[in-house]
């Protein structure tokens, strides 16, 4: 995965890909020095990133905060790191990395 190796050149560490649990899916769980990244990513070239917004709106980040939490309460030796959600967009073989895309809305 190509998002994947982008985030290990930059010195993240990768704890799991296409994580999935009832509640949803993270594409990439990564730890960022004591940082741990929940990561989204979008691959297309047909849009450009001005589509994300859409693509993952309120409803799809819930659902990304939600299967984080899940798995921090199965991995209880991450929960005293802070946690970040960020977006890796594709596209035309370029990768952007939106570090700290959305936070979780209280």
């Amino acid at each position: 995965m190509a998002a994947a190796s982008f985030l290990e050149k930059k010195g993240m560490k990768i704890l799991q890909r296409n994580f999935r649990v009832p509640q949803g899916e993270v594409d990439i769980i990564a730890v960022d020095g004591e940082t741990i990244v929940f990561a989204e990513v979008k691959a297309w070239s047909a849009y450009g990133i001005d589509a994300l917004e859409q693509s993952i709106d309120i409803k799809k980040q819930r659902k990304i905060i939600e299967t984080s939490k899940y798995f921090l309460s199965a991995n209880r030796e991450y929960k005293y790191m802070a946690i970040r959600f960020d977006v890796l967009f594709i596209s035309h073989g370029r990768i952007t990395h939106l570090a700290s895309a959305f936070t979780e809305r209280v």
